[in-house]
């Protein structure tokens, strides 16, 4: 592949925590113009709790080398109550605080929540990244992905939207973009692998917004931009399919067009890194980027363990 492995690694998870960042600015400045000059005057782009998490869920798959769900909850529970501010919903504070004070299951925990439904927010998919790439040549990756969500969204859907995220970071990671890019393949073994209606239809329709090169605004519109999974990880995936050779252009398709833009620059960040790599992404913005270090570490530490 033209492009090292480890730099889809490091260019996936800082993709991922700079479309968090840019996101989080999208809602004081949701303009085109605007938004690069917030960005150019920002003198550190912060993360939110999307980033954090997927923080906690890299810590962890490295330190068991794989997913173990009770020690994954625990990192993340570690991590919200020393930065409780960072932007968290109100579900996952509200599993850590009754696992801590109770001695429970994080899994369960989470299934009890929303009359026992669970979660099908994106909050499972805004941080899927490290398993998309520890996993990526893996069989189970969908499984694994399912169960990296179920810690705090276990809600079929919310565990769906995930996976197949997960899937598509997979397949991006795989691909040399110096090569012909097919949309219609890469969602077609998205389509086929997802199992719940609501996530399988969303990706069902984005072949024909690509096709007929629908305006950003109306196919958000179309799939959605909330915080639910399948009103979210679609338009990112569009952003990404829409922009696959630019990281700029598909963050910006992202976060610029309303919704929950932190989780959908964070999701269409981590597509973007991954099949185009860090170099692709502006130097500018990777040094202004919080613990930037620190994340790329991870990245390279994750690498440097996944399974052959």
């Amino acid at each position: 592949m033209a492009i090292e492995l480890e730099a889809k690694y490091i260019g996936a998870m800082v993709g991922s925590a700079l479309g968090d960042a840019i996101g989080e600015l999208a809602f004081q400045s949701p303009d085109h113009e605007p938004l690069k000059v917030l960005i150019s005057r920002t003198a550190e782009l912060v993360y939110t709790d999307d980033t954090a998490m997927a923080i906690g869920l890299a810590e962890s798959i490295l330190e068991k080398c794989g997913i173990h769900q009770q020690h994954l909850g625990g990192i993340f529970s570690r991590n919200f109550f020393r930065e409780p501010w960072r932007g968290y919903a109100s579900g996952p504070p509200a599993i850590f605080s009754r696992v801590r004070s109770h001695g429970l299951s994080y899994v369960e925990t989470a299934k009890a929540l929303f009359g026992g439904l669970g979660s099908f927010g994106n909050g499972a998919a805004m941080r899927i990244g490290p398993v998309g790439l520890f996993f990526h040549r893996a069989k189970n990756l969908y499984d694994e992905a399912c169960a990296s969500a179920e810690v705090t969204h276990a809600h079929p859907v919310g565990k769906d939207g995930a996976a197949v995220l997960a899937v598509a970071i997979a397949q991006a990671l795989k691909l040399d973009p110096k090569e012909k890019f097919s949309s219609s393949e890469f969602l077609t073994s998205l389509v086929n692998i997802a199992r719940t209606p609501e996530i399988r239809k969303k990706i069902g329709s984005l072949q024909g917004l690509l096709t007929e090169q629908t305006p950003s605004h109306v196919a958000a519109d179309h799939l959605g931009r909330s915080v639910a999974v399948d009103e979210s990880m679609p338009f990112a995936l569009y952003s990404f399919l829409r922009f696959p050779e630019s990281f700029e252009a598909c963050l910006f398709c992202a976060v610029l067009n309303g919704g929950d833009r932190d989780t959908l620059g964070a999701m269409a960040g981590t597509l973007s890194g991954a099949y185009l790599g860090i170099d692709a992404i502006p130097n500018v913005w990777r040094r202004k980027l919080e613990n930037r270090e620190m994340i790329e570490l991870l990245a390279s530490s994750l690498w440097e363990i996944t399974p052959g």
